[in-house]
């Protein structure tokens, strides 16, 4: 039997795997690969991304009055009330949480506290799609992560070259604005680029609530978000003129909180739990696919011949990522 190197303590529990105490350590190596991604683990994909696909468009309305830090504090205090009444009205019970107070804080501050605010101070300065693009990139970064810290989640070169035609579709989707636009400042893109790296992150200490069910882990990491995030407001900003905003702006607030972050939440973790962290990120390759075809089908936009190019792209690169079919052939 070949020799397999013990793992760190640090890649050990950011991976969700058992302390190597009191177990085998040949069997944590030993875990089995993820197979191709069920029917409904993707069914539930593209239902995240069509709603993750608004959330740009809500988050840009929103920033033209609102600070990036109080649009976050008021996209994850909202979407944590609505979920706390959701447990209190319908189960399981919030206490479920309790036992993991301190891992839902790290999961706040990876997956909302700093990728909220990096990705809504990069849209002050960049448009939708640079930062769409920009966002793409968190398959990559997770595909690494989980490479390093897992032992399920292998690097394989049908992953690594579906990512690639991913990305690149989501480039040529942009198409023409995407070129008109990349004379962003550069702390702009690095912001959305860390955003995408946390992002990453936040799935390795998302596989360590075995168990938790979905509502619970959403609610949790919202209500510890909103537990970080009322100081860092308060200090930054006052009270004054938190409320101060226009109509239009406050519906595009309560669309992102409700919508595109309680509800998803929900779909998120349930994705991670039952398809993997970097099944469940490939939602930032859908996201511009579906922005896009829901302005086809319910506002009237046309259609560009790049943009269905870079669609094509898009699902190429995940029919090459589940490989069934290549494994067929």
């Amino acid at each position: 039997m070949a020799l397999v190197a013990e793992p760190d303590m640090a890649s050990v529990w950011l991976a969700g795997l058992e302390p190597p105490w009191g177990t085998n350590h040949m069997a944590i190596a030993a875990t089995a690969p993820r197979g191709p991604m069920a029917l409904k683990d993707w069914g539930q994909l593209l239902l995240l991304g069509a709603i993750w696909g608004g959330s740009f468009f809500f988050a840009r309305i929103a920033v033209a009055e609102l600070n990036p830090l109080v649009l976050v504090l008021f996209r994850v205090a909202i979407a944590a009330v609505a979920l706390q009444v959701y447990l209190g009205l319908r189960g399981p019970s919030f206490r479920l949480a309790l036992p993991h107070a301190g891992l839902f804080f790290l999961l706040a501050l990876t997956n909302n506290v700093v990728p909220f605010s990096l990705i809504f101070a990069g849209q002050t300065q960049l448009g939708a799609g640079v930062a769409s693009v920009l966002n793409a990139t968190t398959p990559f970064w997770t595909l690494i992560l989980a490479n390093a810290l897992t032992s399920d989640e292998k690097l394989s070169w049908n992953k690594l070259a579906g990512i690639a035609l991913g990305i690149a579709g989501t480039a040529v989707m942009i198409g023409p604005g995407l070129i008109a636009n990349l004379g962003g400042p550069a702390w702009a893109k690095f912001a959305l680029i860390g955003a995408s790296l946390s992002y990453g992150v936040a799935l390795m200490v998302a596989r360590r609530f075995k168990g938790v069910p979905s509502p619970v882990i959403a609610t949790g990491q919202l209500t510890a978000s909103t537990i970080i995030m009322i100081p860092i407001v308060l200090f930054a900003h006052g009270t004054s003129g938190l409320f101060s905003a226009s109509p239009p702006v406050w519906a595009a607030v309560l669309a992102l909180a409700l919508l595109s972050t309680a509800f998803a939440y929900i779909l998120y973790f349930n994705l991670v739990a039952s398809a993997g962290a970097t099944n469940a990120s490939l939602v930032t390759l859908v996201v511009p696919a579906s922005a896009m075809l829901l302005g086809f089908l319910f506002l009237g936009e046309r259609l560009e011949l790049f943009e269905i190019g870079g669609v094509v792209l898009i699902g190429l690169g995940l029919v090459t990522i589940d490989g069934r079919i290549f494994a067929r052939r």
